[in-house]
Parts: C-alpha cells; structure tokens; sequence
C-alpha cells in the first residue's frame, strides 16, 4: 500500500486572471450580516485546526482565531508556511499602528496572489471582529488549499466536488451533491478514507443510522494515520440542519492533498503500463511477420527447383499430370500464398506506422527478410513458373502429335491388313482350272474389281509410309515396332502386286474360251467397288481425330466438313443406281425364271452391305465444331479490371470527402471485386477447356489468361493496400490530431506536386514545401529529406509527407516521461527494486520489466536493484544516459 503524504505541497506560482477567480460574488464578505451561531462555532473550529495544523511547523499554534492573528505576526508567520515565501519584516512595536501595518503586509501579500478581498480591512482583524477574522481565513483557504484542486476541467470547489464524486461513486449509500448535507452521516468521510487506504476501515461494518459513530470514526482514522488534525464535531455537524460548507470544504480538501501522492503514483503506474502494452504489441506485430517472411520465403525456395524441372515425360498421362499438378499449383497452392504476401506487406505498414507513432525507432527485419527480398524471391518465382508452363504445352503439343500419328498409324494399318488378309491367298488359287465358262467370266471381273480395289489402297500404303516416317523425325518411343509392322506391309504390298499380275495372265489365256459374262453382275461390282471405297473413306474420315491449335483450324475443319455433307445427295443417287442394277437382274431372274446362286460372281458386296455401310454414314456425321466463349468473356473482364484500377486509384487521391467515407467506398469496391471472382473462376474453366481441346492461340482477343490472371492479383494487391492506407491515415490523423481541413489541405498539396502516382521526387517534394512557406536551405532540406525517406529510396509517399507535417505538433511518449514515471514508483531513487515494480504495476508489466531491467551497478543500490533508466531509454531505442 502507498504511503500518503500528510500535508499537501500549494503551488505558489499561481496568477489568478481575470475570468478565473476563486471566489464568485457570493461567496464575498458582508460585515452587516450576522452569522449563523452554528456556523460560526464550526468555522471558528474547524478553521482554527487548519491554521494550527500548517503553523506547528513553525513551531507554535493559536489558542483563539480572532484574538491570536490582531498583532498581524502568526498571520504573517502562516502565510510564510504555507506559501514557502518570505514576507516583508514585521514592525516590532505593540501599539496599534504596528499591528495594522503588519496586518496590512499580510493582507497585501494575500493580494498579490490575486486574490480579491472584499469588505476586509486591517481595522477589523485588529479590532478582533470575528466574522471579518473568519472570512479572511476562508480566503487564505481558499487561495492555498482549494483554489489549485483541478478534476477533469474543473477547478477549486467544484474540481473538489467531482473529485469526492468519483471517489465516493461505488459505495453505497454515498452521494455527494455539495458541502453540507452530503456528509452529515460520515458515510462519504469513511468511504474516501476506505478508498486510498481501505485498510484502515472495515466500510461493511459501517452503518447510515449511526452518523456520530462514522464521523468519529473518520476524525480518529484521520488524525491517527493521515496527520489530519481533526477540525469539526461529530455533533455539530448532526445536530445542525444544514453543516456549514467552508467548515466542511476545508476539512475535505485536506484529505484531497493528503491523497495527492496515490493519485500521482497511480497516473505514472498507467503511464507505464501504457508505454509496455505498445511495446509489446509492437513486438508480437515483428515475430508474426519474421515467421510468416520465414514460411513464405522456405516456400518459394522450395517451390522454385519443382517448376525449374524440365525433364520431360514419354507418355502422354504422365505429361497431363504435370499439367494438372501445375494446375493445382496456380488454383489451389499459389492463392493462399499472394494472400500472405499481400498481408504481410500490410503488416509491415502497419507496424512501421506504429512503431512512428509511438516514438519508436523502425522494425528492420532479419537479414533476407525485408519486404523488398520477398518481392524479389517472388518475382523469380513467377518467372520460373511462366517459363515452366510454356515448356509444359510445348511438350504436351508435341507428345499429342506423336499419340494422333501413332493411333492413325495403327489405325491405317488395321484397315489395311483387315483389306489385305486373305488375299494372297486368293490369287494364289488355281479355282479356274475346273472352272465353267460362266465361273471363268465371273474369275476374270472378280478380278478386275480386285484390281480397281487394290489401285484405290494404295493411297492408304503410302500414307502408312509417311506417318512412320514422320513417327520416327518426332523421336518417337515405339518407333522400332512402327518401322517393323511398316516394313511388313511394303513387303506385303509388293508381293499383292506380283500375284495380281499373275493370276491375270492366267485369266487372260483362257478368257477367250469363254463367251458369255453376266454384264449386270460386271457393272454392279464395277460401281459398288468404287462406292464402297468411297464409304471406306468416309466412315474413317468421320472416326478419324483432328488437333486443331488455332480458331481458323477450327473454321477449316468446319467448312471441309460442310462441304462433306454437300456431297451426299450426290453419293445417294450413286448409291441408289447401283442398287437398281440388282433391282434389275431380280427383275430378270424372276421374268425369265433364273435361278440365282445368292452371291454375285464379281464381288463379295452385297445389296445389304452397300445400305448397311451407307446407313452408318449417315449416322457417324458429327457436331464437330464446338467453338468456346473465351475471346467474347476474356473482352469483357480485362477493360473491366483495368476500369476498377483506375476508379481505386481515384478514390485513393480524392479529397471531396472525409478518410471513413474514403474507407467506406474502398470497402464497397472491395466486395465488388469479391463477387466478380465467379466471372474470372468461369473464364478459368472456358481456358481449361480450350487448352484440353488443345487450343492454345486465339487471334479475336488481346488478353491472355495469364493476362487476367496477373491483373486480378495486382487489383486484389492494389485494393488491399490502398485500404491498408487509408486505414493508416486515419490511425495518423486520430493519432496526431489532425482536422479533416488539414488532411484534405496536405492531400491536395501532395497531389499538385504528385507526378508518380502517389510518390514525389525530391525537387518536387522541396516546390510543396516552398509554396506552404518553408524557407528552406541545402542543409535544412537535407535533414527533413533524412526523415521522410529514410531508407533513401529517393521518393517521399504520402504517407511520409503526413508523418513530416505533424511531427512537431505530435504528442507522443517520450524517454524521458517513462523515465520519470519510473521514478515516481522508486520514490525518487535512481533505481527500483523486485516489489516497488510487482506492487505498483499489473503482474504481467511488472514481469515484462523485470525480465528486460539489467541490474543496477551503482554502490547505493541494494542487492537485486535494477536500472529502471537504461530500460527506459532501450524502448525508444535511445543509447544509456
């Protein structure tokens, strides 16, 4: 518990103005009116006690308060107590001129304080008048014990009545209104008593019934303990209707005095735990951004060999899962991680701004961690994963190539041997030999249609010969079973030919031996062969895979593929000719009776082959041109974005309205770009469809994907920082007391002179400070440029420029007034010891210093003292006094 001091210190510097007296008109003296006997007799007491309780210092006292004070010497004397000046040297003679002038030296005196006395002559306090003795006491009192009391912008009587108020403000049955009835039970005297030194009176044992008994209680308590003599009676005061108010004042105003060293000590506790709770905000503010720079960075480094890979896989699966996996990176990993890089930023600002607020030097973060480090870390990384992403769709391409090439490869040579199986056999056949002459004509057109057949594949074997080839200019990694089942079938191909040309040759000798030939079987298998082929094509045509990398692939494809579809009228009147030869030799076989074997001698087609293969034409027509929406939405999203950049950036400079009307339209700003992301989320996933449909270049749009994906984070970074610093601004403005007048007058300053979009050079940053009337030179301009750009980046924001302007006028805590608040809690010591520091501040504050303190080295300090001074000077990154 603190000591209380026992008497008060008065301040002896005042001047009273004019418009601060501290006495109003009716609280003046009139010597006509006659006094209240029941005030008077608390006034004599109670003013008699205060005299003696200032004048045993000097070691005397008065006996009677009207007689004591005639001569003029004990006034002089009490006002040299308790004013601490000397007064003019007293006359030494006992008649009664001697006693005026010394009266007068003393009245005189009280005057020069400005005090203003009314109605009160030396004659009087000669004379022995009490009620003009009284009245110039209350004055003294007045002047040296009320008048200086100061609560919350109020002065002397009613700064005491506040100060009472708030004290008294959590007991019961306690309201203090004035300086009279509000005290007649003792509750109020007992509960400020209670309130300093609670130890002292048990307040729950008191009762409102027994006012003597508390008023007895406080007057003991109070003179045994706080050296307040006691001044009034218990039953005075009780047994008067209304207690006389300068009796009660006076006697209150010294527990006021007495209780003055808590209250200062309490102040300087506050100070101190204020200055400690920023300080350690700021510090838990600089190991949140050491671990998040840490993670981001470990991140980035080992992100950036993973993207830095380019070893490229054989297999098209594996090739898509690195795409996919990169692709999880940019939707999933990477978001997260400008969302922290973002924040960090943010964060640093902010504690910087702090850090400038509180008076505290600026946070340098640990080596490879400053803001500027991640940008460039992250500026790597985003050109590694640029060139990783090209690198992917370049493999991808190739590899998609080398799968379309080998599967129409495989196919070709499926449809091929399918065509060539059985054949060689089938020339090899010797079947005309035991032959009529009717199966040898059949022989011989069957044979010719094989031929018409074998000319139309050859096409195919040529393809098949390019492809390989061209499978094996593209590396690819099969190429050896390509060139061997190519190989087989050159080979093949030349032995078809060899045996067509014998079996021909053997035909052609015993042609001639026969006459007759079904000419309608001949001109079936002459038009179905060539159709059929035709449907061959189409069918394969129509199955066949198309990669397509650019919009006018796409228009190509689509027009071959309508120009397709123009034909089939066309093959339809083929088609429906050759099956009128079949209607006619039914229709012959039926008119004359013929009994046909089923099969026609010249082809292995049928009537229901022709329909069957032509019904499945007609179904394999696909919707091939599917176009995406890319071009048209990408249009519309990039000028947007660039729409919101600058809109954000006139808001940042706009000065119309105030930093929360600011703050209020960048938050709505905000939202809108949140809500907008479904629009980028679609865009992302028309991208994604395009590149798996192997589209990669767009030539009716300017914008990339990569494009909006750079633009969306720079808005979302831009609209991040530029609330972050509006809100510091604000944190400035509130901080420093600022008007809105002066803001928007140092924003539209800055603006005249911004020609960097929120930064000034130093020639125009030194034009600002001329036209707002510096007078500057080489040297003074030097040292401010010290101050607002101290990391020498060789512009001044905006930010800075504010810091700059209100710097002289700021009121922030200094060393020196943590110092002295320390002090107070050492009772003036040069240092503090383990308990001042646990008893005087919350546990957690009084831990902090007491693990940061080093001990104190001086010869007068006990063991375990420490040195509150270099502590103090360490917060604000001063060197030790």
């Amino acid at each position: 518990m603190m000591a209380v001091e026992p008497q008060a210190q008065y301040n002896t510097s005042y001047m009273m103005s004019e418009e601060h007296q501290y006495m109003s008109p009716e609280d003046e003296w009139d010597r006509d009116l006659l006094l209240d006997p029941a005030w008077e007799k608390q006034q004599r007491k109670t003013f008699t006690a205060w005299c003696n309780s200032h004048l045993r210092k000097a070691g005397t006292q008065i006996e009677n308060i009207e007689d004591d004070f005639r001569n003029g010497l004990k006034l002089m004397l009490l006002l040299e107590v308790i004013s601490g000046e000397r007064l003019p040297k007293p006359d030494k003679g006992k008649m009664r001129f001697h006693k005026i002038a010394n009266v007068n030296k003393a009245l005189d005196f009280i005057c020069s304080k400005g005090v203003k006395l009314v109605s009160i002559g030396a004659e009087e306090i000669v004379d022995g008048n009490t009620k003009m003795t009284l009245g110039m006491i209350w004055t003294i009192i007045l002047r040296f014990a009320i008048q200086d009391i100061s609560v919350e912008e109020t002065s002397a009587k009613e700064g005491l009545l506040l100060w009472c108020q708030r004290k008294t403000a959590p007991y019961r049955n306690v309201n203090v209104q004035n300086f009279h009835i509000s005290w007649k039970d003792g509750l109020a005297l007992c509960a400020l008593i209670h309130r300093h030194r609670p130890d002292l009176i048990d307040y729950s044992k008191l009762r409102k019934d027994d006012p003597i008994g508390n008023l007895n209680t406080a007057f003991e308590v109070a003179e045994k303990y706080l050296d307040i003599p006691k001044m009034l009676d218990a039953e005075d005061i009780v047994n008067t209707p209304k207690p006389d108010e300068k009796a009660i004042m006076t006697y209150v105003s010294c527990f006021y005095h007495a209780f003055a060293g808590a209250e200062q000590a309490e102040t300087a506790a506050n100070r101190i735990c204020k200055v400690l709770a920023v300080n350690q905000e700021n510090e838990k503010l600089m190991e949140e951004y050491e671990k998040l720079a840490s993670e981001l960075l470990e991140w980035i480094r080992k992100t950036i060999p993973w993207l830095e890979n380019r070893m490229a896989e054989q297999q098209m699966k594996a090739m898509q899962q690195k795409l996919e996996d990169f692709r999880d990176y940019r939707r999933i990993h990477k978001p997260p991680r400008v969302q922290e890089k973002c924040q960090l930023e943010i964060n640093f600002n902010t504690l910087q701004t702090k850090l400038r607020l509180s008076n505290r030097p600026a946070f340098m973060p640990s080596e490879g961690k400053m803001v500027s480090d991640i940008a460039n870390a992250w500026k790597g990384l985003e050109q590694v994963e640029k060139g990783y992403e090209e690198w992917l769709l370049t493999e991808i391409r190739r590899l998609e190539r080398l799968d379309h090439l080998a599967e129409k490869f495989k196919q070709k040579c499926s449809l091929h041997q399918s065509w060539t199986s059985g054949k060689e056999e089938l020339l090899s056949m010797k079947d005309y030999e035991s032959a009529s002459l009717m199966e040898i004509r059949a022989l011989m057109r069957k044979h010719e249609a094989f031929e018409s057949d074998l000319a139309a594949h050859q096409d195919r074997v040529e393809q098949i010969a390019a492809i390989a080839q061209e499978l094996n200019e593209l590396d690819y990694h099969d190429a050896s079973s390509v060139n061997a089942r190519c190989q087989g079938i050159c080979d093949q191909w030349d032995n078809l030919g060899t045996l067509t040309q014998k079996r021909r040759d053997s035909l052609e000798r015993v042609e001639k031996l026969w006459e007759t030939i079904d000419q309608l079987y001949l001109e079936f298998a002459k038009r179905a062969a060539p159709f059929n082929n035709w449907m061959d094509g189409a069918m394969e045509d129509l199955q066949d895979m198309f990669i397509v990398h650019s919009t006018e692939e796409i228009h190509s494809l689509i027009t071959a593929h309508d120009q397709f579809k123009a034909t089939l009228p066309e093959a339809d009147k083929e088609r429906m000719a050759t099956m009128g030869i079949q209607s006619e030799i039914v229709k012959i076989a039926q008119t004359y009776g013929i009994k046909l074997s089923g099969v026609n001698p010249y082809t292995n087609l049928s009537p229901q082959d022709i329909t069957n293969k032509w019904e499945a034409v007609k179904h394999l027509v696909p919707l091939r041109d599917q176009m995406r929406q890319f071009a048209a939405q990408a249009n519309i999203i990039g000028p947007w974005i660039q729409t919101k950049m600058e809109e954000i950036g006139h808001v940042s400079v706009d000065i119309a309205g105030s930093l929360e009307e600011q703050m209020n339209n960048l938050k709505q700003y905000e939202q809108n770009i949140i809500n907008y992301k479904c629009n980028i989320d679609k865009l992302e996933g028309d991208h994604q469809l395009s590149q798996e449909s192997l589209i990669f270049d767009n030539k009716h749009t300017n914008y990339t994907m990569e494009h909006i994906r750079v633009g969306w984070e720079q808005l979302l970074t831009t609209i991040a920082r530029t609330i972050n610093e509006v809100e510091n601004q604000i944190l400035t403005r509130d901080a420093k007391g600022i008007s809105q007048e002066q803001l928007n007058e140092f924003r539209a300053s800055f603006n005249h002179f911004d020609r960097r979009n929120g930064m000034m050079d130093p020639d125009d940053f030194r034009a600002c400070l001329i036209s707002m009337g510096y007078d500057l030179g080489e040297v003074e301009f030097a040292r401010i440029m010290t101050l607002v750009d101290s990391n020498n980046t060789g512009v001044v924001t905006f930010q800075a420029f504010i810091d700059f302007m209100t710097r002289e006028t700021a009121e922030t805590d200094t060393a020196d007034q943590v110092m002295a608040s320390f002090k107070i809690l050492a009772s003036d010591k040069a240092y503090i010891t383990v308990d001042e520091l646990r008893r005087e501040l919350p546990a957690e504050q009084a831990e902090y210093c007491i693990s940061r303190m080093t001990r104190y080295i001086g010869a007068d300090g006990p063991a375990g003292a420490l040195d509150y001074i270099s502590f103090s000077s360490a917060l604000y990154g001063e060197s030790d006094l």
